[in-house]
């Protein structure tokens, strides 16, 4: 699970690697690519000044395994200084909140130790409270990097070895980008499909990655723009994440 772009949180960094996405735009949103015929790289250069200017936007990522394993389903939130996150795998669930002082993360036991990397003992001290990570510490900035919009930019692929293509779909006209990633000591070698908006703000569409006889990965975003308001636990429900 989670071995296309998602490796699995691990303590103390709890980096989620973002690194495919797909997106709902407008063409009031951001600025267009360039009229002149478009190039993986202008259409790339395109983007990264489209997601810039965005402040939030919805996330949604599933991931089909094999028989043998459960399904991953990801839901954020993410704002330009803040956001909100759950990730279920089966049973297992986690949440995460991220606001400017402090991130937050909670779940249930078997998310807490299959998704987080934690313990048994200290899932079982967390319980049922929220694990506070104060802003400047090395955990919190791993939770900033990949729960507010900033993150995006980091999902789109290198120009190089990567090819463009067009398409309309129900009358809307698409960029198509292809590029191949190499296989890792933990992933296969992938296919990677990504579609932006050729017309208006150059945000992605949707994203598929693929692996031969392993799990299909999509990543959807939309609500482009939206306010993205999160709220601290209550005091009384959180413990310090030195405690635990």
């Amino acid at each position: 699970m989670r071995f296309m772009h998602r490796p699995r949180i691990r303590l103390p960094l709890l980096s989620l690697a973002l690194s495919t996405v797909a997106l709902g735009a407008s063409a009031a949103l951001g600025s267009a690519a360039s009229a002149e015929v478009a190039t993986p790289s202008s259409v790339l250069s395109a983007a990264k000044a489209a997601i810039a200017k965005q402040t939030g936007g919805h996330l949604t990522v599933t991931v089909k395994a094999s028989a043998s394993a459960s399904s991953e389903n990801v839901v954020a939130d993410l704002g330009a200084k803040n956001g909100a996150e759950t990730i279920s795998e089966g049973t297992a669930t986690v949440t995460i909140r991220l606001t400017p002082a402090y991130a937050y993360f909670s779940g249930n036991s078997t998310g807490l130790t299959t998704i987080f990397g934690l313990t048994a003992a200290q899932a079982k001290k967390i319980g049922k409270d929220w694990v506070s990570l104060k802003a400047g510490t090395s955990q919190y900035s791993g939770l900033k990097s990949d729960a507010t919009i900033s993150s995006v930019t980091g999902l789109l692929p290198a120009a190089k070895g990567t090819k463009l293509s067009t398409e309309t779909v129900k009358g809307v006209k698409l960029y198509v980008l292809k590029w191949t990633s190499a296989a890792t000591s933990s992933t296969p070698k992938l296919s990677n499909t990504l579609t932006l908006a050729a017309v208006g703000a150059t945000l992605p569409v949707e994203e598929v990655a693929t692996g031969t006889g392993v799990a299909k990965e999509t990543i959807m975003l939309t609500k482009w723009g939206e306010r993205v308001v999160v709220s601290a636990p209550p005091a009384g429900s959180t413990i310090a994440y030195s405690k635990i």
